[in-house]
């Protein structure tokens, strides 16, 4: 969208945050901390020290506004989590059709202020086949800036590395293709599922003394969704990994699903499969 007010109003980012003292009950001055206060409706969103720098809505709007204009690429959508302590920012990219299933490609861009993470960019995908939602891992080296008072001067840097990024996406959908051409054995299926449920290497999936019920519950419920993509997109990687995005997306919670993805325990558990199996093929 060319209007940076327009999407900002439509998907709810149109306000700032500002900075408090803070000061005990008892009059004491906490010096080196100060509160992240949302300004449209004075909602505390966190407590940082004093080098912690905002980065307000439409900054990483505005940010985003130049690499679209840079590569092309259409800013798509956005919104936040909570009462706004994490905020995202799309841009579209390109899509990928494999079989019945076609891939959309964004590049996804998070703040918060409530501490949880750094401004950070990486490529996300969604399936359409079923709707699942999965987020590779950001970018380690200068698409990830922490929230300090100098964190303007890498914007510029920040710019460059989305051209990286449309590339690690055409790389990622090279390596889903490759994963939808591979067989996998029933190793790999149990240790994706030791993976996805924090199980031990040594414990026994099939011994309901070593594992809880709820545990078991939970597997018994990614195994249905497992069978379903199988059954659909064939007995290869592409619907082993499918089987995690159905259960992470649908199963474990439709309420914040997305929020989940991009930083919940489930999300960083699904990045850690989706890159194991491309080292197997």
């Amino acid at each position: 969208m060319s209007n940076v007010k327009e999407f900002l109003s439509q998907s709810d980012l149109d306000w700032t945050v500002r900075t408090e003292k803070i000061t005990t009950e008892s009059g004491i001055d906490l010096s080196g901390y100060t509160a992240i206060i949302r300004e449209d409706t004075n909602v505390p969103l966190s407590i940082r020290t004093e080098s912690y720098h905002p980065y307000q809505n439409h900054e990483l709007l505005e940010l985003l506004y130049r690499v679209s204009q840079q590569t092309g690429l259409p800013i798509k959508n956005g919104g936040y989590f909570g009462q706004g302590g994490k905020v995202f920012i799309q841009l579209k990219s390109n899509d990928l059709k494999l079989g019945t299933d076609r891939v959309e490609g964004y590049i996804t861009g998070v703040n918060s202020f409530d501490g949880s993470t750094s401004l950070a960019f990486g490529n996300s995908n969604v399936t359409i086949s079923c709707q699942n939602t999965f987020f590779r891992a950001f970018r380690e080296l200068q698409s990830k800036v922490r929230h300090t008072i100098n964190m303007n001067t890498k914007i510029d840097e920040i710019c460059k590395n989305m051209d990286k990024a449309v590339l690690e996406e055409k790389n990622m959908f090279d390596n889903i293709v490759l994963l939808s051409e591979t067989r996998f054995d029933k190793v790999l299926q149990d240790s994706v599922t030791r993976t996805l449920f924090n199980i031990d290497k040594n414990v026994d999936l099939n011994d309901e003394d070593a594992i809880s019920s709820v545990t078991r519950n939970k597997m018994s419920r990614f195994y249905i969704d497992l069978n379903g993509e199988l059954k659909e997109k064939g007995d290869n990687l592409w619907g082993l990994f499918s089987g995690v995005t159905k259960y992470t997306t649908h199963s474990i919670s439709k309420e914040n699903s997305m929020e989940n993805k991009l930083f919940g325990t489930y999300g960083n558990r699904e990045r850690e499969i989706f890159n194991r199996l491309v080292q197997t093929v």
